[in-house]
């Protein structure tokens, strides 16, 4: 460390209380902190090897934010906090300033933690646990704060701003999707770095999905129980630090790899959303270490229950971030304007979002973080994904977040996955989420986008499994299979697991084919997890949050085995695009226009009768014709295909099914544009009888005879 660093105290200034975190300046660096509660804050630095050499006395106390500026101090200075005042769990303090603690507005952190008792702020094994007062140093087993010089020269490169109506989402993991593709240098693979070369952008811009979502990148903490038994925090869902990109992901030093990441990916048009987790953090319940948060003000942080030394738990991970604090709620915007702004992400996916809109009385479209995001002038312009579920009281809030917002639908994927294994009863809810799930987000002014559908994800079975397996295989998460979802809608045709049966093997792909098909034609938001477009495996595992391995990584060798459900992937997301009336951008009605007399969607039965009460109620019935027409287009729109009508035959029986196909006038003979089955495309005039196989779907067009 230069000697220039070595003697700050005597020089410290009380700098300002904004911006928080650590801020260069050109000159020097200010620092700021809030805490309500304590009494005394230190600012603490470190050479490059982690050795601490001062300690420093932030001097202001302004408005709850203590600050102070340090000249001359410089980006790569290494810090951390030590935050004094009083130790009584039972009135929901816990400072211990024998405790290093993470700034969390850091921009960069350094370092891995190294499980240690002396990271817990009371003695373990002692008599009284939590109420305890462990006195020894954590700093040598704590990752820090690093200072960064925020400049990066983003060029002429713009965000691509896909309307949301043509969003089109691939879900994936920065790690687990270069380390094993056999054309990203090895330093390159599982960070940032290895997401934009030339191979992995070539994938994603031939598939034509507009944006990937990421899997975690904020700062995480490793569970002390999986580094155990050998595994990892995979998924990334325990963070620490709301500013910092994961040490891990980053093959270089400095944050500028993230944004130069984003550049890539918005130059080859793919827009850039993150999945955030700001419901809790990695610190755990009570009785978990103290690495930030809990030592800077426990009280105000979190969301404690009424004998304030336990912990709400609405997120089942021990702990609840207080957004009804105006200090947290401004922490969590600030995250999300820093991503936004600084890091030009386009858009973010919220874990367990029904907690950031719970307020004390439950959750509320009113609450706090709602209202904030959506009057704010950056965040109210991104595209805002809530997961709408969690654990808590009302948890489950499907349709109910306020307009602005477009959510998981967790009904359109159990629906899809019901209906092509065979249930009975299946075609009522099929129909409302092939049309956009009226039901749930026809309200407010919201639009069928609101409804994010998807029929796999990371949590959960890869679609190669979900028809290869009716029971899930856990064993390697070391929780003897009790974990993961027990209710999957999944089915293996005959035979669980892998098998060389060719009949099995053909019915499996077709699924495939069907899943998918149904995906990309419904209205909506769709979203593909990475690899199901050349039939990955996890074998079995549909909760494999701790498999940091070939588990988890995309098997690129599997890429080049399934081309033809590649190829197929690729014709599916064409025709969406070519097809406006597979992503309109408002509702159908199913109900006559005055104007035009005419219907923009039409449900028949396979012998091409409107569907009636009695139909839709024949629970024997699992084939079905949806007629989409063109000629009810609303005024204005006209883009390219926007006047084809399109017919969806779907038949999920076990034997093949004869349709009487209509006749639409004014329109060509019906050219089958996609095929599930045996791959015909061939023309079919209307008023004919046209037969699909078993488990099969086909979409068929007819344009203008004029």
């Amino acid at each position: 460390m230069p000697a220039t660093h070595l003697k700050h105290r005597s020089r410290i200034r009380e700098g300002l209380p904004f911006p928080l975190g650590a801020t260069w300046d050109g000159l020097g660096v200010n620092f700021a902190l809030f805490s309500a509660h304590a009494t005394r804050v230190e600012l603490c630095l470190f050479d490059l090897d982690g050795t601490e050499f001062e300690r420093i006395d932030l001097p202001e106390y302004t408005n709850e934010i203590w600050h102070g500026y340090l000249p001359n101090a410089r980006p790569g200075q290494i810090y951390g906090y030590r935050v004094h005042g009083p130790y009584a769990p039972e009135q929901g303090h816990r400072f211990n300033a024998n405790k290093l603690l993470l700034d969390p507005y850091a921009k960069q952190i350094v370092g891995e933690l190294q499980w240690n008792d002396a990271l817990f702020g009371y003695t373990i094994g002692h008599a009284d646990a939590d109420l305890s007062f462990d006195e020894r140093d954590s700093a040598p087993y704590m990752p820090k704060a690093r200072v960064i010089d925020p400049a990066f020269t983003w060029g002429h490169v713009r965000a691509p701003r896909r309307a949301w109506a043509d969003t089109l989402i691939y879900e994936a993991h920065v790690r687990g999707y270069t380390m094993a593709h056999p054309e990203v240098p090895l330093p390159l693979r599982g960070s940032f770095a290895g997401l934009m070369e030339e191979p992995v952008l070539a994938h994603l811009r031939s598939l034509g999905v507009t944006a990937i979502e990421l899997m975690p990148v904020h700062a995480l903490i490793e569970d002390q129980h999986l580094l155990e038994q050998g595994l990892r925090n995979y998924w990334g869902y325990n963070t620490i630090g709301f500013f910092a990109p994961h040490p891990r992901y980053l093959a270089g030093h400095t944050v500028a790899e993230f944004k130069e990441m984003v550049a890539r990916l918005h130059e080859a048009g793919i827009e850039v959303f993150l999945d955030v987790v700001y419901n809790h953090t990695a610190e755990g319940n009570e009785l978990g270490p103290t690495l930030s948060l809990r030592g800077i003000d426990n009280l105000s942080y979190y969301r404690l229950a009424d004998d304030r030394r336990r912990y709400i738990n609405d997120t089942g991970t021990g702990n609840t971030l207080n957004l009804t604090h105006a200090s947290v709620l401004r922490m969590v915007n600030d995250s999300l304007r820093y991503w936004a702004t600084e890091m030009r992400v386009d858009g973010f996916r919220f874990d367990l979002a029904t907690i950031l809109g719970r307020e004390d009385h439950g959750f509320d479209q009113g609450s706090g973080f709602l209202d904030a995001c959506r009057q704010d002038p950056v965040l109210s312009q991104l595209k805002l994904i809530a997961e709408p579920w969690d654990i808590g009281p009302g948890g489950y809030q499907v349709g109910g977040f306020p307009p602005g917002w477009a959510e998981w639908n967790d009904r359109f994927r159990d629906c899809a996955r019901r209906f092509w294994r065979g249930d009975a009863g299946q075609l009522p809810e099929l129909a409302t989420r092939l049309t956009g799930s009226a039901d749930l987000f026809d309200h407010r002014g919201r639009r069928p986008y609101a409804s994010v559908n998807f029929v796999t994800a990371h949590d959960g079975f890869t679609l190669r499994d979900l028809v290869s397996y009716e029971q899930k295989h856990n064993q390697a998460n070391g929780e003897d299979n009790r974990d993961g979802n027990d209710h999957n809608f999944s089915a293996n045709h005959g035979v669980e697991g892998d098998t060389d049966d060719a009949d099995i093997l053909t019915l499996r792909k077709r699924q495939q084919r069907n899943l998918l098909a149904t995906l990309l034609f419904s209205q909506g938001t769709p979203m593909l997890l990475a690899g199901d477009e050349f039939s990955r495996t996890q074998h079995g595992n549909n909760n494999a949050y701790c498999q940091d391995n070939e588990i988890t990584w995309i098997n690129w060798d599997e890429a080049a085995q399934h081309k033809d459900l590649t190829d197929f992937v690729r014709h599916l997301i064409a025709i969406r695009q070519r097809y406006p009336l597979l992503h309109r951008g408002r509702f159908f009605t199913g109900r006559f226009d005055d104007a035009q007399g005419l219907k923009d969607v039409t449900w028949l039965t396979p012998d091409n009768q409107e569907m009636d009460e009695a139909h839709w109620h024949d629970d024997s019935r699992s084939a079905l014709m949806m007629l989409l027409d063109g000629r009810s287009q609303p005024t204005g729109i006209c883009r390219p295909g926007s006047d084809a009508t399109l017919l969806l035959l779907l038949n999920a029986h076990d034997h093949e099914q004869a349709f009487a196909l209509p006749h639409v006038e004014d329109r060509s003979a019906w050219r089958v544009v996609t095929d599930t089955g045996d791959g015909r495309h061939a023309l079919i005039e209307g008023g004919t009888q046209h037969t699909l196989i078993a488990h099969s779907l086909q979409l068929l067009a007819a344009h203008p005879t004029h």
